[in-house]
């Protein structure tokens, strides 16, 4: 089915018509990618608005709309309006979590439709991936492998978090990368202990571990991994939480399937540190979808009760974090089959020690 399809199957007596206005909606029903622009879909007709800039692509690759330039003459409004009226439609259902409240208010006072919140049925079919989807994330993912292995053969004592990541963001785009998929976190020593710590001038030094989270952005679709290696040697604690938390990611792999809930995962990796005596520095969910976005849901977290099903694409991420000292964490991406999983990511995940 396509995706345009699937949008269509969830007009009924509470909305004849969707207003998709985020660029992840739009492109996920015209199926290819454009910056700026807004979309309207039902079931007598979908029109695709964007401006100078982008029309000639827009006309060129969308199929299933028609696809309209958006002027001075002609602002987003009016040609909302005039498929409003040739489309019959009385109301829209819009993307809540994506809209302002100046937009909204802008679109309620121009748009001649009454607008309904609508976030959840649009966003429900992007959970489970198309096969099209799941070779786009295989490939983002492979580049990402990639700008790792030459990584290990640029980490040297004397060099900066900044300039680590720099050469980090260089290695994902000379490899294929469209895009960065998030700004890449590269922190070292005592900074690894901030899961989500922010790159500075710190000096790599022996001793270190360096924490790595990354990933490449590929025809519209995100990678995402994290590696943890050290720069010289480990102490015998470093080493020690490393293999807890490895041990922690391989056990609730092996237990990802289709049928179970993001909590049981989660709560597999999380018994393993907690009984190694860690369980207060493991903060965070074991891991999150993606997909367009980098965090997508559902997810494998306390919270997750939701079942995952095949074709869902999860990060498998527990770490271990002492402020203060240092931190872990290791993030491969899984695909969920009916019988198991598919790890995508194929970066090795043993204590990686580098020279420096």
């Amino acid at each position: 089915m396509k995706n345009i399809e699937k949008y269509l199957s969830v007009l009924d007596e509470q909305v004849d018509g969707l207003l998709l206005t985020s660029r992840y909606s739009r492109m996920y029903g015209a199926e290819f990618d454009i910056a700026e622009g807004i979309a309207i879909v039902t079931k007598a007709g979908c029109r695709y608005f964007t401006d100078s800039r982008y029309i000639e692509s827009a006309q060129n690759n969308i199929t299933g709309f028609e696809v309209l330039e958006m002027n001075r003459e002609h602002p987003y409004s009016k040609l909302l309006n005039d498929a409003i009226a040739d489309f019959g439609v009385h109301t829209l259902g819009f993307e809540e979590e994506y809209l302002t409240v100046q937009e909204l208010m802008s679109f309620e006072k121009k748009l001649n439709a009454k607008l309904v919140p609508y976030n959840e049925k649009i966003y429900s079919f992007r959970s489970v991936k198309e096969p099209w989807e799941l070779d786009r994330m295989r490939k983002a993912q492979q580049i990402t492998d990639i700008a790792f292995s030459e990584m290990l053969t640029k980490i040297k004592v004397g060099m900066s978090e900044k300039q680590l990541q720099a050469e980090l963001v260089y290695c994902l785009l000379k490899n294929g990368a469209d895009n960065l998929a998030f700004d890449p976190i590269v922190v070292s020593g005592p900074n690894t202990s901030m899961p989500h710590g922010v790159p500075g001038e710190r000096i790599i030094q022996a001793g270190d571990f360096i924490t790595m989270d990354f990933g490449a952005l590929y025809a519209g679709y995100c990678a995402d991994m994290t590696r943890t290696v050290a720069v010289g040697y480990v102490t015998e604690e470093m080493e020690k939480v490393y293999n807890i938390v490895l041990q922690a990611q391989t056990a609730a792999i092996a237990a990802s399937k289709a049928g179970v809930t993001g909590s049981f995962i989660d709560g597999t990796a999380r018994k393993i540190i907690a009984d190694a005596g860690y369980g207060p520095y493991f903060g965070h969910g074991y891991g999150h979808c993606l997909g367009m976005e980098v965090h997508e849901a559902p997810g494998c977290s306390p919270a997750g009760e939701r079942q995952m099903e095949p074709g869902m694409i999860c990060s498998a991420e527990p770490g271990i974090y002492l402020p203060g000292k240092f931190g872990v964490r290791i993030e491969d991406v899984i695909i969920f089959t009916a019988d198991g999983c598919e790890n995508i990511t194929h970066s090795p995940k043993n204590l990686i020690i580098v020279e420096g």
